[in-house]
């Protein structure tokens, strides 16, 4: 399965409260988020892992090209507008049937995204597999309202009876999502909310899979967090 990390956002909030890494190198317990993800990708099955930077994030890119990934791997510098529009440069490395996509700054735990994987690669009728959690510390979050067997419904940035869930942040997903992903550019669409609308009003099917916890890492005091969260 091929792997995705969008690192290409600015971490401004992180360097405003005096942190002076980048956010892909924002340490914890030691070891860079990016480094993180990497490490966790090639233990469950990595076939290629492909990271978009944006062009001022010149100590990152030297990061990854010194670092050795036993796997075939792609790296884009290119600063680009949203998420939803690195997920796009980054879909022509995406040549298998299933990917994963995440953000550089996502925090869980890496025995229940082995139980995820497993999950969607087990899976054979919908064509999506999205985390989900209901530990709310997101300052903007997107809801997911999702039937009794985990069937999404609906994306919504206000929570309403069947919203128990937000959006954690990591897509599984089928080839049929690219083609929403491209119309989505080319009908101006922006925002990964919103493409995760279109999905659902594309008629594709999208099943949620609730981890106890994920934390994003956006502020100082999200660092400690995480780390918290990562030793308990």
């Amino acid at each position: 399965m091929d792997y995705a990390i969008i690192a290409a956002g600015e971490g401004s909030r992180l360097a405003q409260e005096g942190v002076k890494w980048p956010k892909p190198l924002v340490r914890l317990n030691g070891i860079a988020l990016i480094d993180r993800l990497i490490d966790v990708f090639l233990h469950n099955g990595a076939m290629s892992i492909n990271i978009i930077i944006n062009e001022e994030m010149t100590e990152v890119r030297e990061h990854l090209q010194q670092r050795a990934i036993p796997v075939p791997f792609h790296l884009l510098v290119k600063s680009t507008p949203s998420s939803m529009h690195s997920f796009f440069e980054l879909a022509r490395y995406l040549e298998n049937d299933k990917f994963c996509l995440t953000t550089v700054d996502t925090i869980f735990k890496e025995n229940e995204f082995k139980k995820y994987i497993r999950v969607f690669q087990q899976e054979k009728t919908s064509d999506g597999l999205m985390a989900v959690t209901d530990y709310i510390d997101d300052e903007k979050p997107l809801y997911v309202n999702v039937s009794q067997d985990l069937e999404i419904r609906s994306f919504s940035d206000k929570a309403d009876d069947g919203s128990r869930y937000i959006s954690g942040g990591i897509y599984c997903l089928k080839r049929s999502a690219i083609k929403v992903l491209e119309q989505a550019m080319a009908n101006g669409v922006s925002r990964m909310r919103n493409y995760q609308r279109l999905l659902i009003e594309e008629g594709l099917r999208l099943k949620a899979y609730p981890f106890s916890k994920i934390v994003d890492v956006d502020h100082v005091s999200d660092i400690g967090k995480a780390e918290q969260f990562l030793n308990t």
